[in-house]
């Protein structure tokens, strides 16, 4: 029997729906101090639904979007990675203005980068 969309997930069930291993999660708990599962007796932990989108959304920052665990980190201080423990936060993982900016910033520099490398590749 599957589970409803708002029943609270094992560690087994959240790494398999995000699509990391679960030594992963376990390990993004050390370096995201506002990943924070429920933990029952045994120090079994238990994903919310607002868990799950927060962790697809750091998934998705770190492999789709290229972002380093340090820049992850940087993002959720200034505001733009929202935490799963506040009850006020209706979407997780969403960016706001200064988030949004951090990252188009982020990006400007990366392009230059880009532009002067292919510069330097060209003069060989």
């Amino acid at each position: 029997m599957a589970k409803g969309p708002d029943a609270f997930r094992t560690i087994s069930e959240a790494a398999e729906e995000v699509g990391v291993a679960q030594h992963v999660l376990r390990f993004w708990e050390t370096r995201f101090t506002f990943i924070k599962p429920m933990k029952r007796a045994g120090g079994r932990r238990f994903y919310r639904p607002r868990d799950i989108a927060v962790l697809t959304t750091i998934h998705r920052l770190l492999h789709a979007d290229g972002l380093s665990i340090a820049e992850v980190q940087k993002l959720h201080r200034a505001g733009g990675l929202k935490s799963p423990a506040s009850p006020a936060d209706e979407t997780p993982g969403r960016l706001d203005g200064a988030g949004r900016s951090h990252l188009n910033a982020a990006l400007a520099d990366l392009l230059t980068a880009k532009s002067n490398l292919d510069l330097l590749l060209k003069a060989q």
